[in-house]
């Protein structure tokens, strides 16, 4: 493998892995089903154990993950992505 900037063949290449912290929202068939008059009824008749819900129960949360490769040029330093 050769380097764009300078040329050379002195590369390495590291796999890199990302982590993201996302947060799990209903669908668009949840909303067009439910979710259009059970949010509205919830706030309405059950304001208070829909508060206590929202402040003690923790988010729905799930963990993203991407793998990529990255070539580092050993010699200028420059890096691309192979």
């Amino acid at each position: 493998m050769k380097c764009p900037k300078c040329g050379s063949t002195n590369v390495t290449v590291n796999v890199i892995q990302q982590t993201k912290l996302v947060d799990k929202h209903h669908g668009i068939i949840w909303w067009v089903c439910i979710g259009w008059y059970w949010i509205p009824i919830k706030w309405l008749f059950l304001t208070v154990p829909a508060l206590i819900v929202k402040i003690f129960v923790p988010k729905r949360q799930k963990i993203k993950q991407k793998t990529k490769s990255v070539c580092i040029c050993q010699n200028c330093g420059h890096n691309w992505r192979a």
